[in-house]
Order: C-alpha cells, then sequence, then structure tokens
C-alpha cells in the first residue's frame, strides 16, 4: 500500500451536524405572544428581558420549556406517562434545535412537615447510609435513620399457594428512625377544646364552633349526632364519662346515617386528619385563624424536634450524632464531613462532599439540613435546586432560570453570575427570565419583550447584544442604567416599634426600634436574619396605638383556574350587586361559579376532556362560546355592558367605566384604582389567577391588603419580578402609603428602594451563624458616607458616591 503524501489545505466543509447552532420559534401565541418568531443562539447565555406581564414566561417556559419535556416525556412507554404530568403542545407554529429542558424555576418546595432542606436534596439519604455503615453502636439498615419511616413490626399465619396451599408462621421486623410521639414532625399540638365547641349548647342546637361545620346539613356533624354514642340533645358539659371519651377520642366505627354508611370517629383524631396534618400555610385564611386558635404547636418533648427515634439518636461517628448533623450550619456539616477518612465508605464521602460544597457555593451554606423546605423563599427553593445541576456532566442541556437573582443581595449576585458562565462554558444553552441589571450585563444575547403588558406586550421589541439594547430606545434599554438618587430629606418618625431580644432562627438576641410612620428598609446579605427579624418578632404584635400589622409577603396566592383578579380582590360582589339592581334579579345569576353558570361547562368557559396519560384537551363550550354564561343572565345589561364584557375589560377600561354614567359604583372603583395603583391597570378582570407571573400576584396581594385597616404595612421584597421601569411606580405608591399615615417597613435588596428609604437597618456581617446582628442603623446617605457594611459599598457605588 502505498503512503499519502502531502496534506490537503482545503478547509473541511461544515459537518451537517453542526448547523444546528439556532433554536427557532415560529409563531408562538401562548397567553399574549403576538405570532413570535425569534432565533435563539446555543451554548449561550440568554436574557429574556421586558415589563412584568410582557410574555417572557409564556415564552421561556410556557413555549419552549414545556415543548421540550413534552417531546422527551412521549419516549417513556405510555405506561410510565400515565404517572408523570401530562402536558399540551403549545401554541406555536414551529420549534426547530431544542434540546432537553431541565427548568430551575421559583415555585416553591412542597409544604409537607416532613418534607426538609435534607430530603429534598440527596443529602439526607446519604447521611442515613454513612450512619448505618460507621456509626456505633450500629441499630440497624439506613431506614433506621429516617424519621419518616415509622418501626413496623407483625407476626402471624401467612398462606403459601405454591402447588399445594400451605400455612407457615412468620415475622417482619422494620426498624424506622421516627419518633413514636410526633410521627417525624418534630412538633406535637396541644388542642384547647373550647375552640371547637360551645359546651353549653347540645349538638343539634349548633355547639361546633368549627370552620364549615353547620348543624343542620352538614354531614360531618350529623355523624356525631346520629352515631347513638351521644345524646344530640344534652348539653354537651352534661356529657357523662363515656360518652365524652367516645365523643373526642372514639375508635373508626361504621354507623349508618340516614340511611348512608359513613365511618365515625372521635373528634380529637377527625381534627388531626382533616386540619393538624395539613401544612398551615396551604389553609385558607379563615381555616388557618381558627387552627392557630385552636391549636399550639409545641416542639416534641421527646425527640427534643429532632423528628427522630432515641436509637437513631443514640448512633453516632466521632461524637456526633444523625441529628446533630442534620441541625449543623450547612458549612460547618461540610467542614466535618471531610474530617471523615474511611476508605470503606469512599464514594458516598465523595458524593456527600460534593453535594455540601455545592450548597456553600450557591449561597445556602448557611441553611440547615433539618430546616423545612417550606420555609423557603422562592429564591432559596430555586438555589436548592439548582445544587443537582451544578456538578452534573451533562452538556448540550437547555437551563431555564426564572430570575434567579429573587432574593439576593447585590454581594451575592456576581457569585450567581459566575455559576450561571460555567453552565454555559461546560456546552449549555443557558436561558434566564431576568429583569437586574447585573445580570443583563453578561448575556451573550438578550431578547426584549413588550412593548407593554398583557395585551400590550407579547411582542418582540429587541434582540441582540447588551450594548445594542441600551441604544435600542426600548423601554428596557432606556431603563438599563437607571441610578436612584440618595434621599436627601427624610422623614422624621412618628414613633417606634420596640423588638427586644430577638433570637428567632440565627439572630443573636438583637435590640432594635423600628420607626414607624417613615418608609424603613431592612436588609442584608441572603441569610443574615432580615425576615426572621421581621416576620419572626412582629406577627401578632401591633404599633404603638395598637394599629394591627399588615404583612404581605411572597407565598403563592392559591388560586383555581376559576379564581381571576375579580373574585380574588372583591371586586365581583359589587358588580353584581350593581348589575342585580339595575335588572331587578338575583346578584347570584352573575356569578359563572354559581347560579348563572353555562350548564354545559358548569361555568368553566371550556370543556376539559381528560386522555389519562395524554395531554388533556380544552375545547371553547359551543354553548356559551367561552364566555361562562347562560344566554339569558347576558341579556342583562349594566352601562350598555353584559357581566361577560365587563370582565373581558381591562383594570384601566373598568376603572373608567365604573367611575362615571349608569355604571358609577363606588365600591367597584375604589378597589380597581388600588389595582391600578400598584401597576396592574393592563389586567383583564377575567384573567385565571393560574395565568398571572409572579410579580403580578404579589402586587394583587398588596391591592387587596391596601383597604386593611393597618397601621403598619410589612412587605417581603416587592421589587420581585418587576421591571426597572415598574420600581419607580412601587416607590412612588410606597410613599403614597406613607404620607397617607402608614408606616412601611420593606425587607428588600434593590439599591433604589433603599436609596428612597428614610431609615435603613443592615444585618450581617455574613449568613448563618455569620449573621443575625444589626451592623447599621440610619438613613441612607449615612451608610453611603461610611461604607462599613457590604451594603453600604454596593450602594455607594450603586448611586456613584
Amino acid at each position: 500500500m502505498g503512503k499519502a503524501t502531502g496534506t490537503d489545505t482545503r478547509s473541511p466543509a461544515l459537518h451537517g451536524a453542526d448547523s444546528h447552532d439556532l433554536i427557532r420559534v415560529h409563531g408562538a401565541r401562548e397567553n399574549n405572544l403576538k405570532d413570535v418568531s425569534i432565533e435563539i443562539p446555543k451554548r449561550r447565555l440568554t436574557v429574556f428581558t421586558g415589563v412584568s406581564g410582557s410574555g417572557k414566561s409564556s415564552l421561556v417556559f410556557d413555549t419552549i420549556a414545556a415543548e421540550s419535556q413534552r417531546l422527551i416525556n412521549e419516549t417513556y412507554s405510555a405506561f410510565v406517562q400515565g404517572f408523570m404530568p401530562t402536558l399540551a403542545r403549545p401554541e406555536v407554529d414551529v420549534l426547530e434545535g431544542l434540546t432537553t429542558a431541565i427548568i430551575v424555576d421559583q415555585q416553591r418546595m412542597g409544604a409537607d412537615p416532613r418534607s426538609t432542606v435534607g430530603t429534598a436534596t440527596d443529602a439526607n439519604a446519604m447521611l442515613r447510609i454513612l450512619f448505618s455503615r460507621l456509626g456505633t453502636p450500629h441499630i440497624g439498615p439506613p431506614s433506621a435513620y429516617a424519621f419518616n419511616v415509622p418501626s413496623v413490626r407483625a407476626s402471624g399465619a401467612i398462606t403459601v399457594e405454591r402447588g399445594t396451599k400451605q400455612t407457615v408462621k412468620a415475622t417482619f421486623n422494620r426498624t424506622g428512625g421516627m419518633c413514636t410521639r410526633c410521627e417525624g414532625r418534630g412538633s406535637v399540638s396541644d388542642i384547647d377544646l373550647t375552640q371547637l365547641y360551645d359546651d353549653s349548647k347540645s349538638l343539634s342546637e349548633g355547639a361546633f364552633t368549627i370552620p364549615g361545620w353547620k348543624s343542620d346539613s352538614q354531614w360531618t356533624v350529623q355523624v356525631y349526632a346520629q352515631s347513638g354514642f351521644v345524646d344530640p340533645d344534652k348539653p354537651i358539659r352534661k356529657y357523662t364519662k363515656k360518652e365524652m371519651q367516645a365523643f373526642l377520642y372514639g375508635e373508626p366505627v361504621k354507623v349508618k346515617v340516614n340511611g348512608v354508611n359513613l365511618t365515625y370517629e372521635g373528634l380529637i383524631p377527625k381534627l388531626q386528619k382533616s386540619f393538624l396534618s395539613k401544612d398551615k400555610e396551604a389553609m385558607q385564611p379563615h381555616i388557618r385563624a381558627f387552627v392557630e386558635r385552636a391549636v399550639t404547636f409545641t416542639t416534641c418533648p421527646e425527640c427534643e424536634g429532632t423528628r427522630l427515634s432515641e436509637g437513631a439518636r443514640s448512633s453516632k461517628i466521632k461524637r456526633i450524632s444523625i441529628a446533630d448533623a442534620c441541625a449543623m450550619q450547612i458549612s460547618d456539616l461540610a467542614a466535618w464531613v471531610r474530617g471523615l477518612d474511611e476508605p470503606s465508605v469512599a464514594p458516598l464521602l465523595d458524593a456527600l462532599r460534593q453535594t455540601l460544597d455545592s450548597f456553600v457555593e450557591i449561597g445556602l451554606g448557611y441553611l440547615a439540613l433539618d430546616r423545612p423546605a417550606g420555609t423557603l423563599s422562592g429564591g432559596e427553593a430555586q438555589r436548592v435546586k439548582m445544587i443537582r445541576h451544578l456538578g452534573s456532566s451533562l452538556t448540550d442541556v437547555t437551563y431555564v432560570f426564572d430570575e434567579p437573582t429573587a432574593g439576593l443581595h447585590p454581594h451575592d449576585i456576581q457569585r450567581m453570575n459566575d455559576l450561571l458562565l460555567r453552565l454555559r462554558d461546560k456546552g449549555n444553552t443557558v436561558l434566564v427570565v431576568e429583569h437586574k441589571p447585573e445580570m443583563i450585563a453578561i448575556a451573550d444575547h438578550v431578547v426584549d419583550l413588550g412593548p407593554g403588558a398583557g395585551q400590550a406586550g407579547g411582542a418582540v421589541c429587541f434582540e441582540g447584544t447588551v450594548e445594542g439594547l441600551r441604544a435600542g430606545g426600548t423601554l428596557t434599554g432606556r431603563h438599563l442604567d437607571d441610578r436612584a438618587a440618595v434621599k436627601e430629606k427624610v422623614r422624621t418618625a412618628t414613633g417606634t416599634l420596640e423588638i427586644r431580644g430577638a433570637t428567632a432562627n440565627n439572630l443573636q438576641d438583637v435590640d432594635v426600634d423600628i420607626p414607624l410612620g417613615v418608609l424603613a428598609v431592612v436588609t442584608g446579605v441572603a441569610g443574615s436574619g432580615k425576615s426572621s427579624l421581621v416576620h419572626g418578632s412582629l406577627p401578632g404584635k401591633s404599633g404603638p396605638a395598637g394599629e394591627e400589622v399588615v404583612s404581605i409577603d411572597q407565598t403563592a396566592i392559591r388560586g383555581s383556574r376559576r379564581s381571576n383578579p375579580a373574585t380574588y380582590t372583591g371586586l365581583l360582589e359589587p358588580i353584581r350587586k350593581a348589575f342585580a339592581k339595575v335588572n331587578g334579579v338575583k346578584p347570584a345569576l352573575f356569578s359563572a361559579n354559581s347560579e348563572g353558570a353555562c350548564p354545559t361547562c358548569n361555568g368553566a368557559g371550556v370543556i376539559y376532556t381528560d386522555l389519562a396519560m395524554m395531554a388533556g384537551v380544552a375545547t371553547p363550550c359551543e354553548e356559551c362560546e367561552g364566555k361562562r354564561y347562560q344566554a339569558s343572565v347576558l341579556e342583562y345589561h349594566l352601562g350598555g355592558r353584559d357581566i361577560s364584557e365587563v370582565l373581558a375589560m381591562s383594570v384601566t377600561e373598568a376603572e373608567e367605566f365604573f367611575g362615571a354614567g349608569e355604571a358609577h359604583t363606588p365600591a367597584a372603583h375604589r378597589i380597581l384604582g388600588r389595582l391600578a395603583d400598584v401597576g396592574l391597570g393592563y389586567l383583564s378582570l377575567g384573567q385565571p389567577l393560574t395565568t398571572l407571573s409572579g410579580g403580578e400576584r404579589q402586587r394583587l396581594k398588596l391591592a387587596t391588603h391596601m383597604s386593611d385597616k393597618g397601621g403598619v404595612y410589612v412587605l417581603d421584597e416587592p421589587t420581585n419580578g418587576l421591571h426597572l421601569a415598574d420600581v419607580e411606580q412601587l416607590l412612588a405608591l410606597l410613599d403614597r402609603l406613607v404620607d397617607s399615615g402608614k408606616s412601611v417597613i420593606v425587607v428588600e435588596h434593590h439599591q433604589a428602594v433603599m436609596a428612597h428609604a428614610d431609615w435603613i437597618i443592615d444585618l450581617g456581617p455574613g449568613a448563618g451563624h455569620d449573621g443575625g446582628k444589626i451592623v447599621f442603623e440610619g438613613t441612607p446617605a449615612d451608610l453611603v458616607a461610611a461604607r462599613s457594611t457590604l451594603t453600604g459599598e454596593h450602594l455607594a457605588a450603586y448611586v456613584g458616591a
């Protein structure tokens, strides 16, 4: 064979496989998107900007990420798909060049009382294996260290059907780590019986004072009244000891009530199952208020809040039990694990070290593994979800982030930027929905949506580089370099709210006077103790004049697709009454969830067809054409409009409509004015709550609470999800609240809000046990001049001092 000589100097032709460097979206129409067509470069960091409600999430999450996930789900068998969430194909003509999407959003973690940071990540599972191998005394397999696993013992005869039937004796044991007293919850509850019933009345007189338990028609109440265990006509205080035992603690037993078989159970176990096993935060406000009145939660005396059985607590490695390990700050736990040198479990120790180091790297080293998952903020939950991706070997993946800077101090944003760039540099496509200029600045490619919000948005205003955005003249481009000036003249406090000896979470016996009658901002790095100070010390307190404290936090609004801004804010009530008065009919006719509902779709406006493991189909109802009401209801008019036309109006339109003329309704006009004040003028009244973005939901909450009688308003990062242009409007709103005599306390990281404050309380100096102290109190000008804290340095750089 001859040997080839010379070299081929021609440039190699581009390989066909290398030509797919773009994600192409053509004709996207999800939610408010107006036939959007864009090309997104792969293996680059693309930031999507635009005002809140402009369609960013609709494009990134509901179109690109949703279709990627749907296509991946379709590769599984039909059996497996039956256990997965069903996703409909997004409203889009063409989607090309998609890669596997990993979505890291701000959805709060499950608020199950037994879910902790350790169980939500893999850290607890690895610790349990570690202790089952190295712990002394040895108490059993990993399940023996799990507070979610109860110990089980059983013995008896079992029948084995093999050839001839044989009865054999068998015993079964499983060692679990659950504390038997609190069942792995860490706290036990005492129930105040006086809050459950009025013992001077009989059951037939309506003795129960539990929300939703009416004596006449309620099945639950009928079970007690007709069970035969108690006399329904005798006052509860006159029950015999036997009757009281059956009434409060009776075992479940089948009873017949009005010919129907039902289960009778004592009142205490019944309430424990129906109310106490659920997360308080997930309850409706009136139910939560009842539980807070009726139930006192105290740390379990048997396990001292560790959730673990005595056996699990007794097994130790180097004098540390698994309960001690989970209670440590994660940065300290990582150091302890590094000190373990045991070749027999080397791979496990490596994996555990990597996970714990990822916590520290991502800025969550201040958490502990036993922290309940439901208590994490949206930003913290998002960063916990990021942990499993940091050390991943996967490349050519699309990572989708929803405002990863949420809840981050300017000091921490740089670290988050480095992480996103690292993910990109491994060959991944990173898509980020973001408002912060610090993060927009590192983008390779920017897509700006708008120009407005809601119906006025949904179009691409700009595509290109950050420099191009600055020069492009769009709303985002114009506000990108906005810098608020430090307030020259600050308001004088009218009083103080004293907090003494605060020790919640990591607070180190903090004494502080929060001024009232001014805009006070509490700031500090993530994990420094801001929320612990404000939320841990204020609930249940009132101002000096006895004003109520109104706390507006970031917990999600719970509402079905039938809920909308009109129902949530109470706006529908005066509108229905106005329609009823003008037309001389019942108000219930004008509710799509009541008498006026279209009988075919039950007031939903669409017919949902469940297709088991395939995506369900929603088709507009043919009878009401999506209007949700019966045809006869739509014949009643107010100011020339029917109820469905009113619900299709935007807040701005409706404010004008109900402000004057025949439709003049002061109660409705007041609520609409508050919605416009918080910057939600573009929302339509009948838009389902499930389609609102995170920023819109918090502002909707703010609007509903503005009518409260409270004198002290506590806001938790109200700039979350707000565009740079909207921050000015928020500051104007906060000023109006203060000028009307209210006191406003804001937990915030945004430098524009800090600069606008009358008084700043800065916590730190670090996070976790390195924080929890007041490092500065004073005016923003003093903070900038002193530059004595991390916040002071960043604020000084922001205002150009």
